[in-house]
């Protein structure tokens, strides 16, 4: 859908969104969606605002506005989940978060009669599942994605022979957050306003961390402690639910548990039969003696197994490695035992945190200057230097674009120190 360019508050609105390296692309869904969002003053306002976490203060004085009215007007914003309201060093900080995951998914993640949410399901579903470009650049297309598939511990052998890192597990995520939230599920809400909504549990999204306490305190989600999380963990996977979360190994931010039929995710790889970008390190594989009973095939996500006649007429599961996630449910689901889980031979670079994420996609899509540009990281030591650090925690490929992009004599040598 084209979109002509009118230089008003809500394309400026689009510019600042597009600072952030997964972008939103243009379109007249967008533009209407924002519309829904924010008011015309909010959307000039929102777009003046930086890409990294910001003081009272700081939007007052870009704002041009007294410290009580800017006060006033972003926790406005955080109370409708339009920007996250979080705390660093005991000192309250805003962040605008990108569409997704972020004020999209928010927006949907409880009944409210502030916005229309029956618009704003109609308009997520045109941007989102019948346009393309957004949606592929988040799941599909090769770099750094914004998420990866957790494996089902369950699913795992029990040997011991399988190594299975701490971050890869949903129960180590929901054990070490230091806050944890749970909201209505944005995908199936969507496709409950459109008649397309599943049975699967709504009440089962999980946030942590950070965007769990600015969820929590503004009333978009349900505080829980780690052992109700997970208790609802188990029920989303005993509904063969798959734990969909954020690409980082540390302080991890939401775990989404999905469903086949309304994720976006998942119906992004069934769409485009792809799955190299979000899927965990491990891979279904069918034994010698499978029944060709077909329940995998209906239990997969993701449409990766099928049946396939073999010698005397002898039916077995076929598993398509380009489409399987490796989250678990079809080797829960075999009664047999004949489907199991194996390390896939390379294992996915996971990124340390949110920041190294940020940084690894601002740098496969050639805006490492801007984003230093918005953090104003050239006159400001400290945050050169976290961005420095983050930047030598990228692998190899990532990390030559960034410096490529910085043309840093200083950070070659650095880097080249390493080794």
């Amino acid at each position: 859908m084209a979109h002509h360019y009118s230089n008003s508050l809500y394309d400026r609105l689009a510019d600042r969104l597009n600072q952030f390296p997964q972008g939103a692309p243009l379109s007249d869904s967008l533009f209407a969606i924002l519309k829904i969002l924010f008011s015309e003053k909010e959307a000039g306002l929102v777009a003046q605002l930086p890409i990294k976490p910001f003081t009272v203060d700081r939007a007052a004085a870009i704002w041009k506005l007294d410290k009580a009215t800017a006060q006033n007007m972003l926790e406005d914003l955080a109370g409708r989940a339009m920007l996250l309201d979080m705390e660093q060093n005991g000192q309250q900080m805003f962040c605008l978060p990108p569409p997704m995951a972020g004020f999209f998914e928010f927006s949907m993640m409880r009944v409210r009669g502030d916005v229309n949410q029956k618009a704003l399901a109609e308009l997520y579903y045109q941007y989102l599942n019948v346009e393309e470009d957004f949606v592929k650049a988040l799941f599909v297309e090769n770099g750094t994605p914004l998420g990866r598939i957790f494996v089902q511990e369950a699913a795992l052998p029990q040997d011991g022979k399988l190594e299975v890192l701490d971050y890869e597990r949903a129960s180590h995520i929901i054990k070490t957050a230091s806050h944890i939230g749970v909201s209505m599920c944005y995908c199936r809400h969507k496709m409950q306003h459109l008649g397309r909504a599943c049975d699967a549990p709504m009440d089962i999204c999980m946030t942590f961390n950070t965007s769990a306490r600015s969820l929590i305190k503004y009333g978009h989600a349900r505080q829980v402690d780690a052992a109700e999380c997970l208790d609802l963990l188990a029920v989303a996977q005993g509904h063969n639910l798959v734990q969909f979360g954020e690409n980082a190994r540390e302080g991890v931010n939401f775990i989404c548990n999905c469903c086949g039929c309304c994720c976006e995710a998942l119906l992004a790889i069934k769409r485009f039969a792809i799955a190299r970008t979000i899927h965990s390190n491990f891979i279904a594989r069918a034994g010698n003696d499978c029944r060709g009973c077909g329940k995998c095939e209906k239990v997969c996500p993701v449409n990766a197994i099928h049946m396939e006649d073999g010698p005397a007429g002898k039916r077995f599961a076929f598993v398509d490695p380009e489409r399987c996630i490796g989250c678990g449910v079809c080797v829960r689901s075999c009664a047999f035992g004949q489907l199991t889980l194996e390390a896939r031979p390379e294992r996915a670079i996971t990124p340390l945190n949110t920041v190294n994420r940020v940084v690894a996609m601002a740098a496969e899509r050639g805006m490492i200057k801007e984003l230093l540009e918005d953090n104003d990281a050239m006159g400001n030591h400290r945050i050169m230097a976290a961005v420095i650090g983050a930047i030598m925690k990228l692998p190899g490929a990532p990390r030559a674009l960034a410096v490529a992009q910085l043309k840093s004599r200083y950070l070659e040598n650095l880097i080249g120190k390493m080794g």
